[in-house]
């Protein structure tokens, strides 16, 4: 079993920024990838970015050259840095872990951004 506790989300104004942090443990041994999906309440949950063990990173269209996620691999601690932020952006977050082909999901963490 993993767990998974994101922390960061908050309100904040368009053209700001967030940082959202993601703990794991557990069997947190051979995670990979790791990650960020959203979700608006009544619409399907959207990838937003995806970190390898190794460092290779895919980000959803709608957030690249504005989000930058990163990875602590000693902590298999995933970040989510957001620059410039919009009202669009605005859903509950949710950190994920891959293990032995199975998803794990954190709790999620409210992002809202006010225009």
């Amino acid at each position: 079993q993993v767990q998974l506790v994101e922390s960061g989300g908050g309100l904040v104004q368009a053209g700001g920024s967030l940082r959202l942090s993601c703990a794991a443990s557990g069997a947190i041994d051979s995670i990979n990838p790791m990650g960020w999906y959203r979700q608006v309440p009544g619409s399907r949950r959207e990838l937003v970015a995806t970190i390898t063990r190794v460092g290779s990173t895919s980000y959803a269209e709608s957030v690249k050259g504005r989000f930058t996620i990163s990875r602590d691999n000693t902590e298999n601690m995933p970040y989510l840095q957001m620059d410039n932020l919009k009202p669009e952006d605005t859903a509950v977050y949710y950190c994920y872990a891959a293990r032995d082909a199975y998803l794990y999901w954190g709790q999620g963490t409210q992002v809202t951004v006010s225009s």
